[in-house]
């Protein structure tokens, strides 16, 4: 990975999640990445599509809020295909 270049979650990987679980506890999740979702004004998530280390729960989303992720494992990773939106637009308004 070159410095130009950053880290970013590809929708469709496949990753092994650690987040904050109830008093003392870890929650591990494993699946693949669906996407980011807003919670709330200002706290976001991550969407999982759990694998089938999760026994009868395989095939369900899982939210995480960004603020309890501890630790994030790329399993697989996708190629982001995705073009960059963020080029500069010249407007004029007058």
């Amino acid at each position: 990975m070159n410095k130009k270049e950053q880290f970013k979650l590809t929708e469709e990987s496949h990753y092994r999640i650690i987040s904050i679980g109830g008093r003392d506890t870890s929650l591990e999740t494993e699946g693949i990445f669906k996407g980011y979702a807003n919670l709330f004004i200002d706290e976001g998530g991550l969407i999982m599509e759990l694998g089938e280390t999760h026994g009868e729960l395989q095939g369900k989303m899982r939210l995480i809020p960004l603020h309890a992720i501890l630790s994030i494992d790329v399993l697989d990773a996708k190629k982001d295909d995705k073009k960059d939106d963020t080029k500069d637009t010249n407007h004029y308004y007058g």
